[in-house]
């Protein structure tokens, strides 16, 4: 099959690798689309970090060149002994985080802690290929449901910003800030607007302000590099219950501390690449609550991220207008991201086409 091999530091090589078999409780699905996120791109530029390249990796035991991917959907190709509830033909999509289910943790609830957590994708082979495996728990049947492989493969995504959204405790009209309307950014304001929040989206770039309001921003500021992203905030009055930092840049962090209301929340969503000065004594006096983020609870959060990608799912062209072809992956997938060029808010790819296409957001019932 034809499969994206990450062999180490800016080395992925698209080349035919053995078709994989499901284990006991595992499906085969061949992949229709499959998403890539800043940690692709990370990986890719300067690890590797998380992929288990040069070690093996305690959980999953995978050592040595692997097949990224972790946002995906496909078609059940073959069902592992043990499972229920899928048969081939099934359009599914999956969560691909792991976890042992009998830990403190799980047994609390907080899967994504898991004390032996997993992803396909990033710990084991994933969905940048053909054909990949994955566990029958941490997949959801959508043979009954209206939705495409494309926007399905958005559900992963999405579940990240659902979990991130609970993290913060949103009620029905607060006021929210979401700092960076990236992709987990875009994803995190949709969800927050349809919890009934009043979301301001703030951004440099005002093409992803514009597709923020369209995913439900009540409001936009968009931010520029000549003076501090504190000093604009401040400007337009914002004074938010709940702030969530999505952009991973350390003068973000403090403009969170910063903006949210005494008693507020600040969520960091963005992965801060080094030791971040933090203005405690604002938290403290103020009482303002700092909080972290990690993933997703599957049982918790997956099922409410495929409801959000199904409704309304014109919006998701927006997001990710074309899907692009596996050999496109570096040149027009990771490079893009990593230099900062003009980009989607989210890059899917089909490993099945030889040329960029449409997104298929499903214009009928069914439609695949």
């Amino acid at each position: 099959m034809k499969a994206a091999v990450y062999y180490g530091q800016k080395d992925i090589r698209v080349e035919d690798v053995a078709l994989p078999s499901p284990a006991e409780g595992e499906l085969l699905i061949a992949i229709s689309s499959v998403g890539i996120c800043g940690t692709d791109a990370a990986e890719f530029e300067y690890g590797p970090s998380l992929f288990p390249i040069s070690h093996r990796h305690a959980v999953t035991g995978h050592s040595g060149p692997m097949v990224p991917g972790h946002e995906f959907a496909g078609v059940v190709a073959g069902v592992g002994a043990g499972v229920t509830g899928f048969s081939e033909g099934d359009l599914v999509t999956s969560g691909a985080g792991i976890s042992c289910g009998s830990c403190s943790m799980c047994q609390a609830g907080r899967t994504n802690l898991c004390a032996s957590y997993s992803t396909v994708g990033l710990e084991r082979n994933g969905g940048l290929a053909e054909f990949t495996t994955a566990p029958a728990v941490a997949c959801v049947n959508l043979e009954q449901r209206s939705i495409s492989s494309d926007v399905a493969a958005l559900a992963q995504p999405m579940s990240i910003a659902v979990h991130a959204m609970r993290r913060g405790q949103i009620s029905r009209g607060d006021d929210v800030v979401v700092l960076g309307a990236g992709a987990i950014g875009a994803f995190l304001i949709h969800a927050a607007s349809r919890e009934g929040a009043n979301v301001t989206a703030v951004d440099l770039d005002p093409r992803r302000l514009e597709a923020a309001r369209a995913l439900g921003a009540t409001a936009t500021v968009q931010t520029n590099r000549d003076s501090s992203i504190t000093a604009q905030l401040l400007a337009q009055g914002l004074q938010p219950k709940i702030t969530y930092e999505c952009t991973g840049v350390p003068p973000a962090v403090e403009a969170a501390v910063t903006v949210t209301e005494r008693g507020g929340r600040i969520v960091i969503v963005g992965l801060q690449k080094k030791p971040v000065p933090v203005e405690l004594l604002a938290v403290t006096l103020q009482e303002k609550e700092l909080t972290g983020t990690m993933a997703h609870v599957f049982n918790a959060d997956f099922g409410h991220a495929v409801d959000l990608v199904e409704n309304e799912r014109d919006l998701w062209a927006l997001v990710a207008p074309d899907v692009l072809p596996l050999d496109d992956l570096v040149d027009e997938g990771l490079r893009p991201m990593i230099e900062n060029r003009d980009t989607p808010i989210k890059t899917l790819l089909d490993p099945r086409i030889e040329s960029k296409r449409p997104i298929d957001v499903g214009q009928n019932d069914g439609d695949r």
